[in-house]
Formats: structure tokens, sequence, C-alpha cells
């Protein structure tokens, strides 16, 4: 014990003492609880006399099934659930499985890129991993047909197990290798696939297969990573967007102890960009310690760039000005008409009332737990990247241009990632990593501290809405006017519910800025949503209908309703009916509550899903908010993959929606964020989270889609309209810290 004590104490080594002090962990750390699958490292699973029908299988002559996990694993649970899908159709015993991460390779572009993000990866791997494990179940099935010389017909597969029906005989996984490897590999697009009613696997409740590993402290993240003579960086870019180092007191710097060299880097790749690499100073050490304690000492001379006066109070004046401007339509400079129908002037002249509101929204940052960071090792012209990445492709192909190298010589290693939630599908740390590793002629590590990940952060765009809608004399929606105010060059304007109402107007403005911008958890939806659900709620209580009575007449008895403009997707009305009526019966909505407590509706189409959450407040006469109660419907189609990993999807999203709605804003100054770390940036606690959440999952006939995203948007509105319920105050900007509740 007293050597541990002696030793510097990592994160890992106080896991490790821990676990001798207590137990508990010991326990973790040693045994594999039955039902879970193991996980190795891609060098372990070369076994001589193996199995492979495919790049995704390979099965030892001992019965184990190693599958390989080819996409990112960001805390959405793909590592676990696709390899599960794999299982299923193969008929392998989860406990004889192991999940293998696999590097970016050409040899799995079956399920296309091997990226995570905007909940793609059950849509597009689904079937080809129903057809990959089925594939290698049929040769598995054939092979012990030949051998006992009978119809594969009379042959099942169970348990990683092939029986005869009529003989009770049985061969294992493992005692058909041999046999199935001489076979022909069949078309997996003929390959008969099982009846979802005899699933032994899907739609259950299993451990994540990284689970052990994480609670007892493993490498497994790409902060963790160490490879032989790495150095340490750190990268300091300009505070304004765009700005860029004319010098530097690098002289004093390189003699900081554990410094190794310091440099300035003045070129952006791709040219131009705020989202590649940017110029900044580099400064690589000993210890990640000895560059963070340097660059406490540098000193930079910028070249601010032309936004170093910008500011949100200035954005938000001339949003007012572009809002003021829109009530006469789209003739009007810097307006445009996206969408148009019916007579939305003349609607609103005859509604028997009319809504007017203002909502927006500012920038906030995806705060990951594990920093931005990447390891990468360039030696000539051949570059190793170990990087947590939700697009390895984008980070091979930004390494090489950076670099000049080709694109074959860049090999990717896809480590596990402490969240991305968009925000690692933009690969700058990985270009900044690979041009100081050439430079300095030996492998780096280059990590980020809190505040790079705030003030660099690509950030969920801000918007402003101007809305106008009228309801006739029975309480119906008759006319809708929307003009959305954005920070981007290319617009994308929601056009819910647009389509369902009979006279509308969608208008567009852009706001010149320097801000840099990326996909934040659901975008576009993860605002939109807030707007849309809440304007909605103030139309029917204008029309003196319940919320719920009167968004199913919103919808109608319509089906599918086809998109149009950029957002323009396939609407299926039905099924959110299902889950407004579902949410409504598993709420209690309607009862009669105190003054001071409320129930709102929230519903949104994300990413494919069908979502409708009602949200129980307390709000005391002081203003102080508790969510007492979430409930969530979702349809997510006709299979969940792993219900333990759905559940946890759904639950997170609710928690992290939550706290982007109530606490989350960054203010901008003088062209950047004011804000440098969580003093300044609060974030939702633990006693602050709801009481209690309740998932119940609506079951349809279509193509089952991820998780990671279709259920956070309409937690904002729900609890916004639970508020506005219990108070009478109508919350239209985000996040709800900035309105004050309360009432008397």
């Amino acid at each position: 014990m007293s050597s541990l004590l002696s030793a510097p104490l990592d994160r890992r080594g106080f896991l490790k003492l821990a676990s001798l002090a207590t137990g508990g962990l010991v326990l973790g750390y040693t045994l594999r609880p039955s039902g879970q699958a193991q996980v190795v490292k891609p060098a372990d699973d070369s076994v001589e006399g193996s199995f492979s029908p495919n790049a995704y299988i390979r099965i030892a002559p001992d019965g184990t099934v190693t599958i390989y996990s080819v996409r990112p694993e960001i805390g959405q649970g793909i590592k676990t659930s696709l390899p599960m899908i794999v299982a299923e159709e193969l008929g392998a015993d989860w406990k004889n499985v192991k999940v293998v991460s696999a590097p970016l390779d050409p040899a799995y572009g079956r399920v296309g890129n091997q990226s995570a993000g905007g909940s793609m990866s059950v849509p597009t791997s689904y079937l080809p991993m129903r057809r990959v494990g089925a594939t290698a179940r049929v040769m598995l099935l054939t092979a012990a047909a030949q051998i006992w010389g009978v119809p594969a017909s009379e042959c099942y597969v169970k348990d990683g197990v092939v029986h005869h029906r009529d003989s009770g005989r049985t061969l294992s996984f493992g005692e058909l290798v041999a046999k199935a490897a001489t076979l022909p590999v069949p078309d997996e697009s003929l390959v008969p696939l099982k009846d979802p009613k005899d699933f032994s696997l899907l739609g259950y409740r299993i451990g994540g297969v990284d689970n052990p590993k994480i609670v007892t402290g493993q490498r497994l993240f790409g902060i963790d990573q160490k490879v032989p003579g790495m150095l340490y960086a750190v990268y300091q870019k300009c505070p304004v967007w765009g700005g860029s180092p004319l010098s530097a007191n690098l002289d004093h710097v390189k003699t900081l102890p554990g410094v190794k060299d310091a440099f300035l880097i003045n070129r952006t790749y791709p040219e131009g960009k705020l989202t590649g690499l940017v110029p900044g100073v580099a400064i690589v050490a000993d210890s990640t310690w000895s560059a963070f304690s340097a660059r406490r000492e540098l000193e930079v001379k910028w070249d601010k760039g032309p936004f170093a006066a910008s500011s949100w109070a200035d954005f938000t004046t001339q949003a007012d000005a572009l809002g003021e401007r829109g009530k006469s339509g789209a003739d009007s400079p810097g307006i445009i008409r996206t969408r148009h129908d019916g007579d939305v002037a003349g609607a609103l002249q005859a509604a028997a009332k009319t809504v007017e509101a203002r909502y927006f929204y500012p920038f906030i940052s995806h705060t990951n737990l594990e920093p931005q960071n990447c390891t990468v090792s360039v030696q000539g012209d051949q570059v190793e990247v170990w990087a947590p990445t939700q697009n390895p492709g984008a980070a091979q192909s930004i390494v090489a241009g950076v670099l000049g190298v080709p694109l074959e010589n860049v090999r990717v290693t896809i480590t596990r990632i402490g969240g991305g939630f968009g925000r690692r599908l933009d690969p700058d740390p990985v270009a900044e990593a690979a041009v100081i590793s050439q430079k300095i002629a030996a492998p780096v590590k280059l990590t980020w501290d809190r505040t790079d990940d705030l003030q660099h952060d690509h950030f969920r765009p801000a918007g402003f809405h101007y809305l106008k809608g009228g309801v006739d004399a029975q309480g119906k929606l008759t006319a809708w006017q929307s003009h959305h105010v954005a920070f981007g060059s290319t617009l994308t304007p929601d056009d819910f519910p647009a389509r369902f109402v009979p006279n509308f107007s969608l208008l567009t403005s852009n706001l010149k800025n320097r801000v840099p911008q990326g996909p934040w958890r659901a975008p576009g939806d993860c605002t939109y949503a807030f707007v849309t659900g809440s304007f909605i709620d103030e139309l029917a209580h204008a029309g003196g209908r319940d919320p719920i009575e009167f968004s199913l007449e919103l919808f109608g008895d319509r089906k599918l309703v086809a998109g149009s403009g950029p957002r323009g997707r396939p609407y299926n009305a039905e099924r959110m009916h299902g889950v407004i009526k579902e949410v409504a019966a598993q709420s209690g909505w309607g009862k009669a509550l105190p003054r001071g407590q409320g129930m709102g509706l929230g519903y949104y189409f994300s990413h494919q899903g069908y979502v409708a959450q009602v949200a129980t407040v307390t709000v005391t006469p002081k203003g102080e908010l508790t969510v007492n109660r979430v409930v969530a419907c979702v349809d997510v189609g006709s299979q969940i993959i792993n219900l333990s990993g759905a559940e946890n999807q759904a639950q997170g999203s609710i928690i992290d929606g939550l706290n982007a709605a109530w606490k989350q804003d960054l203010d901008i100054q003088k062209g950047r964020i004011v804000a440098t770390n969580f003093d300044a940036y609060p974030m939702l606690r633990s006693p602050e989270a709801p009481r209690e959440i309740a998932i119940h999952f609506v079951k349809t006939d279509y193509p089952p889609t991820g998780m990671g995203e279709p259920v956070l948007p309409s937690v904002a509105p729900a609890v916004a309209n639970a508020i506005f319920a219990a108070t009478g105050i109508r919350i239209r900007q985000l996040p709800f810290s900035r309105t004050d509740l309360k009432w008397s």
C-alpha cells in the first residue's frame, strides 16, 4: 500500500486504490456479470482457425464470437446495440460475445461512413447488421446440415448451438467453424431474417459492454491515450473569433519548467474557415500540467480582426429592427420569404383572437465532460491518429489536407468519447494536434481546458422568432406568421406547424457575424420545438381550448404530410396523434392542481422520432421552480434495440434538454464569449433534476430509428407551458432563468 501512496495518483490510480479499500470495485473489475458481453482490443481477436464470413464477425474454435463495433461510442450505447443486432440474427449466446471497437476502415462501408450523429446509427445500420448476422447463421446451419446429412430446413440455431429438430443432435459454433469456413458466402440480400416475434435479445435490457471498464477507470477515452515518446501540448487561440497572433513572449515560455518548444501557427485550414485549424500559439511540454502552467505565463499580441466589437446586445438590436420590418412581409431588404400559402393577412384580420410574440434563445456550448483532445504521431508522410471523434472520416481528411499527405497514409483509431452531442463531428482539435506533431517531429497529445471548450466551441446557433397567429371563434388555428432571424448563411427555418395551417407565411433573415457554430444535439429541433410548442400553447389558451384537444385538431385526420422547404421532411400526423393521446393518458392530463402547480404539453417530430411530453412543475410565490415529473411517450418505430439503453437515452435527453432550457446562457462582448468556466456558466445540479421521469415507448410498424436526439426537443416547451399553467407567466426566452417567476 505504501508504494501506491508514494506514486503520483491519477484518476485510475485512485479508483484502483479505492477498490482495494472497499472491495466493491474489485468484483466489478475481476468478474463479468452473467449476460455481459466481453470487450477486447482489436489486437486480441486473431485466433488461428477462426471463421469470418464478413468483416464484422469472427467465430473462434472455442465458440467465442467477436463482433466489431464500427461506429463511435459517445455514450449513446451504440457499441452495445449494434453488436446486439448482429448477435440476435446470428443466434449467438451473448455471454460468449466479445465486442471490438473497429478502426476507420473501408471494409466497414456497408453501413456508410463510420460517423455517429443525427441519431442515424440505428436507421442506417439496423437492416445491414441483421443481414450480417443472418448470413453467418445460414452458413453455420448449412455446415451442420452437411455434417449430419440432413436438410438445413430441419436445423435451427439457439444460444450459439445448431440443433437438429428430429434427432436432437447439436453442434456448437466452435465445432462448426472449420466446416463453415469452406462454404461460399451467400448473397446477403437473399438470406432469411428472423421474425421479430422470435427475438430473444433485442428489446431486452442489456448492460453496456464497456460498463465494467468505465467504473474501474480503465483507459478507454481519447484523453487516456499514451504512446511511446509522447509529448503534451496546448494551443492558445485568439479569444476573438477570427483573430490571429502577431507576436508572443516565446523566448520566456521556452525557459519554463518542462517546456520543450513554443511557436506560432499562423494559418487556417480549410482556408478562411472558423471550424477547422485557426491561427494560434502552441506550447509543447513533458506533461499536460507543465503545458497548462506555461500557458498561464504566455503573453500574446493579437490581431483581433473586424468583429472585435460585436456583442449579444448589438445582435439583439439588429434582430429587433429586422423583426419590425418583417411585419410588413417579405418586401423589405434582408428579409426572405421561404414559404407562403393562403391569405395570411386576411386570415389574421378575420380571426376572433390574435397573438403576437417575440421568442429568442442564446448561443450555448456543448460542454462535453471530456474536454477536446487528440493524440497524433506524424512520422514523415505516415500519420497515426487516436481521437475521440464522432466523424473519423472527417478527421482523416483534415489531417491529410493540413499536412499534405495522402489520405490512405492517415490511420485513425476511434476511442470512446466522453460526450459529443455534435461537437465532435468537427475535427479541429485533430488538425491542431497534427500540425503540432509534424512541427516537433514527435507524437503529441493535445488537450483543451474548460476555457478553450467554452470560448472556442462551435456553438448551438442562437435565434430570434417574431410570431403572429390567429384563431377563429371556435378556437381553431387559422393563421400562422413566423419571421426567423438567424445567425447562419444557410437558413433552415422550421416549417412546423405551417404545413398543418391553411394560411401561413415563413420569413427568414440573417445577421452578419463571425460566431463559429455547429450541430448541437437535435440540431434546429432543439430550439424550434421551444418556440413552436410554446406559441401553439399560447394560441390554444387564446382560443379557450385545452392544449391537448387543440393540438390533436391541428393535425386533423391526415396521415402522411409531405414536407417542403429547407427543413421539409415527411411528417406522419397519425404517429404524432398516437404519442399525444398516450402521454395525456399516462400523465393524468386534466386533473385540477392548486395555484403554483401546473402541467404543460410539449411535442415534436425530431430525427424520425415522434415524441410527446407532459411536465408537472411547482413554482413558489418567490419564483423557485421545481420540475416534479416528466412523462414522455416515444415512437421510434417497430423495434427498441436495447431497452435499458433506450430508456437511458430518453432520460438523459430530458435532463440535458432541461439543463439547456433552464440554465445555459452565453453572453458575447467584444467579439468573444464572456464565460471562461462553470462559475459563470451554470449547469443543472442533481437536486434540480426532475423528481420522476417516466418513459413509455409506443411501438408502430415503421423502421426503427435512433434514440440520441428525438426526446430532447419537446422537454423545453413542456416545462415552459407547465410554468404558465402554474403561474400565468409566459416564458418566451431561453434560458428560463432570464424570466422572473415570482407570482402572488
